[in-house]
């Protein structure tokens, strides 16, 4: 019992506790934070990201939803001139312009060179200039000094392991500079075509491919004297290599990271590095991208173009390097490669500039992927992927033809048709694939011999030509 007065607390159980809704400091508490005035910036750039990623994950999931269950995998390109386009251009401006201002110029190449210079050592055996690590680093550090940090990176462990060593670890600083002074050469090159690569895919058109060359022309040595009515010639042509080799698919494109790699850019380059007084004649024509090669090449093609309507007929190309080219191999080609054309009813085949470039091309890289690719489908008679006995003998039928008219010795297809499948030696002895040519490392000789009688000519006195070649050395 309790006495008078006195009060306690009811059970636990027994208290009601007021829902927090209806408590008035939650009440204003919801309501300070909810006006976002009671929230930091920081908190407040929080609250707002959330929103926005809210609304972009319901916005998917409705678009999913319409879609269907395939998800989108093509984002249409901004169209030009709009908001979206003009921010792409002004980032890959900047950005292009920030990546050149770390290459090294003339000045800094000239400059590094005087640093390693300065700092090597000679070797008492051979004489060359070389550096260790404790140098390279000593090195590294006064061209940071001298020339900026941009430098830095080329000094780098890995760098120095890449190069040969003597017995005292020591590397060369001749093949150093060299590499410092292709990356920074290879950097630009991909840089300047960036720069042209109108939609920012990573591919230059034939058209952004002939403005990197033509932009080129004023520092190549070889090339300050070209006539400049023969310069828009001159880029169609040069660019028409990097095409070949570079867009084997032919879809129109090549890739640019495929352009900095390959043999085309540094054939290129050769006219650049020494002055035309120091080539000779056989080392401009073998260059596809001198001025005495373009020029050969526009020369041959108006000489086969007899009626001067810009192409070339069946029986205008065999003219071509003198009738030495087989009748069935040049029906071939227009067979393969060239397009019917438009007059005609369609029936009519003429080779254009572009293609006969092509016809060129393949004919003077036989040994090449690209160049052994477009003959052999041209020796491929049945499109069947591979050449049998028959198409062998097909083939070297109209060569035995014109080494008879030719006054040669009489000689047996079938020695011949042995002694090509010995050169290859296929995989299947019943069929040779153009994987056998290209494994047997002899596939240009045998594509010759197939379609050139002065092709089989060269390779059935092989011994007399380089015996020939020897004598000058000798003496």
């Amino acid at each position: 019992m309790y006495s008078d007065g006195e009060t306690h607390d009811a059970p636990q159980s027994q208290r009601k506790i007021p829902p927090a809704s209806s408590m008035l400091w939650v009440r204003n508490l919801r309501r300070f934070i909810g006006s976002g005035a009671g929230l930091g910036s920081e908190a407040l750039m929080e609250l707002e990201t959330k929103r926005i990623l809210l609304d972009i994950f319901k916005e998917k999931q409705k678009k999913s939803a319409e879609a269907g269950t395939i998800p989108s995998f093509y984002k249409k390109k901004p169209e030009e001139g709009s908001i979206s386009h003009r921010v792409q251009r002004l980032a890959k401006y900047r950005f292009l312009k920030k990546q050149s201002g770390l290459l090294l110029n003339a000045d800094d190449l000239d400059a590094m060179w005087v640093c390693l210079r300065e700092n090597c050592v000679i070797d008492d055996a051979t004489g060359a200039e070389k550096m260790n690590y404790e140098d390279f680093c000593h090195i590294a550090s006064v061209c940071t000094e001298q020339i900026g940090p941009k430098c830095r990176r080329f000094f780098s462990p890995s760098n120095f392991m890449k190069f040969e060593k003597d017995e005292q670890g020591r590397i060369a600083i001749l093949p150093f500079y060299l590499y410092v002074m292709r990356t920074v050469s290879l950097t630009q090159a991909r840089i300047d075509m960036s720069e042209l690569d109108e939609d920012s895919d990573g591919f230059l058109q034939p058209h952004e491919m002939e403005a990197y060359i033509r932009g080129l022309i004023p520092n190549l040595a070889q090339l300050r004297e070209i006539d400049p009515g023969f310069v828009p010639m001159y880029c169609r042509i040069a660019a028409h290599k990097f095409f070949f080799f570079c867009d084997p698919h032919r879809r129109g494109k090549a890739c640019i990271k495929k352009v900095l790699l390959s043999n085309c850019l540094q054939e290129l380059m050769e006219l650049h590095q020494e002055s035309e007084e120091e080539v000779t004649d056989t080392e401009q024509a073998e260059n596809w991208f001198s001025l005495t090669s373009t020029q050969r090449i526009c020369d041959i093609f108006l000489a086969l173009d007899k009626d001067s309507n810009g192409s070339l007929s069946k029986q205008e190309l065999r003219e071509y390097a003198d009738g030495t080219l087989t009748e069935i191999f040049i029906e071939r080609v227009y067979d393969e490669h060239i397009r019917r054309g438009k007059s005609g009813g369609g029936n009519v085949r003429e080779m254009n500039f572009e293609s006969f470039l092509d016809f060129v091309l393949a004919l003077e890289n036989k040994d090449t992927p690209e160049g052994l690719t477009y003959l052999f489908r041209c020796l491929d008679l049945q499109g069947k992927g591979y050449l049998t006995t028959a198409d062998i003998h097909s083939l070297f039928r109209d060569v035995h033809h014109k080494w008879i008219e030719g006054g040669n010795y009489e000689l047996c297809i079938e020695d011949v048709r042995d002694e090509i499948w010995d050169m290859v030696k296929p995989g299947d002895p019943l069929k040779i694939t153009l994987a056998d040519l290209l494994g047997c490392k002899q596939g240009g000789t045998v594509a010759s011999m197939l379609i050139d009688v002065r092709g089989f000519w060269a390779h059935d006195n092989r011994e007399n030509l380089l015996q020939e070649e020897e004598e000058p050395e000798e003496e």
